[in-house]
């Protein structure tokens, strides 16, 4: 027997089976599970998006389990499990993820698969939830406040070095992002960071030819 086929019939022997009894992988899948349940009140929970969307959210429960029964399945047969990356190496996922922290929850949600499959459950454990504590430490952290958006639209002819006179007297900030005129209307969006909002406000509507003058807040960039 040449060293080929010894070292292919050792593959072999140790790649058929591994002794792993119906009970372990009922609680390994289980414990991933519970671990999906987890993240699915977390994320609905840290959520900020304005529409909650809960078939993503769902979908990581069930990308939990479901990567936690391929480990299992790998870690039961070597030679079946070279297959099955080959298998999978051929999916593409056509979807794309808008938010970085969906992309977060969803790499949480595979790796907690990944470990419970592996039967590490105390570390699976310990990182949900100590992640659950630095994700909610971050969202609590007061940052930098965020600009706001100012729309004032006014009458044709209204001088409207008054009204940026005004803004830069009354900003930390200030950035001219549109200029609208037509022959009855003039419109200004400007990129503002103010503390006393109610007080622009008005005095900006104390400015001859202001129709109206509005504060939208944001929560992402504004580009030019």
């Amino acid at each position: 027997m040449s060293f080929k086929d010894i070292f292919t019939n050792a593959f072999l022997d140790n790649g058929i089976s591994s002794n792993m009894d119906t009970k372990t992988i009922a609680i390994r899948l289980l414990v991933a599970t519970l671990i999906g349940l987890y993240i699915f009140v977390i994320y609905k929970t840290m959520t900020r998006k304005t529409f909650y969307e809960k078939t993503f959210n769902i979908s990581l429960i069930a990308m939990s389990m479901i990567t936690a029964a391929i480990i299992l399945t790998i870690q039961s047969n070597i030679v079946l499990s070279l297959g099955m990356v080959g298998a999978l190496s051929i999916v593409r996922f056509r979807t794309a993820v808008k938010e970085p922290l969906d992309l977060a929850f969803l790499y949480w949600s595979i790796s907690a698969g990944i470990i419970c499959g592996a039967g590490l459950i105390s570390i699976a454990g310990i990182l949900s939830l100590l992640l659950t504590a630095v994700l909610f430490a971050i969202q609590k952290y007061p940052g930098k406040k965020l600009s706001m958006v100012l729309v004032v639209n006014c009458n044709s002819g209204t001088d409207d070095a008054a009204i940026i006179n005004i803004v830069k007297k009354n900003s930390r900030y200030y950035k001219i992002k549109s200029k609208s005129v037509t022959k009855n209307s003039l419109d200004l969006i400007v990129e503002v960071r103010i503390d006393n909002d109610s007080a622009v406000l008005s005095e900006l509507m104390g400015v001859e030819g202001v129709v109206s003058a509005n504060l939208l807040s944001h929560d992402g960039e504004i580009n030019a």
